[in-house]
């Protein structure tokens, strides 16, 4: 009964105005009553598709099979014409179940209470975000102020003048580093050619008898230099790795608190600059408000600056202190060793790095490159 129905209707013809819409269908009762009755029952789409947009037209207005589908709901209940042309001239591509009385494309899922969590953080970060971009803006303006000269700048004279002769004696002291790094380098190439020319000299008073005596003693020479000159070294790679150490760890340790005191003294200067401006402008209520905002985040930003600004004069004292007491060893036992070795006294050396607590390896003993000691 419903194939019947349903060639009846696709052979029927809709007849088209001029303006391009479809016009009224001519009255079948017969028709009619077979839609009616299929509207009803509603038919078996096990086994066919009903197509939208007219033959060979695109997939996407198929139908599913395996669904029912009903035109109530949809405001076309009632007149089997009408409900036939709503099938053609929108494009359901998927249907809910029969009688739902909603439109499968507007489905919604019910928020649970993961979306609210993701909804709360994702309103944090944008918090965070505004935050840093207010804060950004504030301080990139005074940071121009200032270096046009437009605005005022907190500045106190003492420490700033400790920062700079800081800077400035890191700056020497990586100078100093450099340069003892090149000695230890000069000093391990010239031991490895003594240490070649003793075994030269050693091989060649063993092959040579009527120089064997000249040989032996210069063989024996280089051999002594040689073990000097590992004393020697020795010692200046614990001078260069202390220095090393009170320049790349001590003194950037310092320098780093620096750096955020000078951060905190730009937001503290720009929070400032905005706190008077609001204080210059009218007393009116959202004024007020926004007034005492400014206050309290101008006072907020204060404390961080004195804090930092104490924090940055006492590491500025203990790294003084530092090095004065690290530099009075370092440079004492540099001027012993060097003095010592060019002066030939090996007892003298040795009693040296004994009163620094300064080991070396034993001869045999595998040791790295002092590259890598570095």
């Amino acid at each position: 009964m419903t194939d019947g129905i349903l060639g009846k209707a696709a052979t029927m013809e809709i007849p088209i105005h001029g303006n391009g819409e479809a016009g009224q269908l001519p009255e079948d009762d017969g028709l009619e009553q077979d839609l009616q009755q299929v509207m009803v029952s509603g038919p078996n789409l096990n086994e066919t598709s009903i197509v939208s947009g007219g033959y060979g037209g695109s997939g996407d207005g198929l139908i599913p099979t395996g669904k029912s589908f009903s035109c109530a709901g949809r405001g076309v209940v009632g007149e089997p014409q009408r409900c036939l042309m709503y099938l053609r001239e929108t494009g359901v591509r998927e249907l809910g179940p029969l009688g739902s009385g909603r439109h499968p494309s507007h489905n919604a899922t019910p928020s649970g209470p993961g979306d609210e969590v993701a909804r709360g953080i994702a309103g944090e970060k944008f918090d965070i975000v505004k935050k840093w971009g207010i804060n950004t803006y504030k301080c990139t303006k005074q940071l121009l102020s200032e270096r046009f000269g437009r605005g005022s700048r907190t500045v106190d004279l003492e420490l700033e003048l400790q920062i700079e002769l800081l800077r400035e004696t890191k700056r020497k002291y990586e100078s100093v580093l450099q340069l003892g790094r090149a000695l230890t380098a000069h000093l391990y190439s010239l031991l490895q050619t003594q240490h070649a020319l003793g075994d030269a000299f050693a091989d060649l008073s063993q092959k040579s008898p009527e120089l064997q005596e000249e040989f032996g003693y210069n063989a024996e020479t280089q051999k002594l230099l040689c073990k000097n000159g590992e004393t020697l070294l020795g010692a200046v790679n614990f001078f260069v790795s202390s220095i090393n150490t009170l320049v790349t760890k001590t003194m950037e340790d310092t320098l780093m608190t620096v750096k955020q005191y000078e951060a905190a003294r730009l937001e503290y200067d720009a929070y400032r600059t905005d706190l008077e401006e609001l204080s210059l402008g009218p007393r009116d209520a959202g004024t007020r408000g926004r007034l005492e905002s400014a206050q309290a985040t101008f006072q907020a930003h204060r404390d961080k600056y004195e804090k930092l600004r104490g924090d940055v004069a006492i590491k500025l004292k203990f790294l003084e202190e530092n090095k004065i007491k690290v530099m009075h060893k370092q440079l004492l036992l540099f001027h012993n060793a060097v003095s010592a070795y060019f002066a030939g006294n090996q007892k003298q050396l040795e009693q040296t790095l004994q009163q620094f607590n300064i080991k070396l390896r034993p001869p045999g003993a595998e040791k790295p490159s002092w590259l890598e000691e570095q």
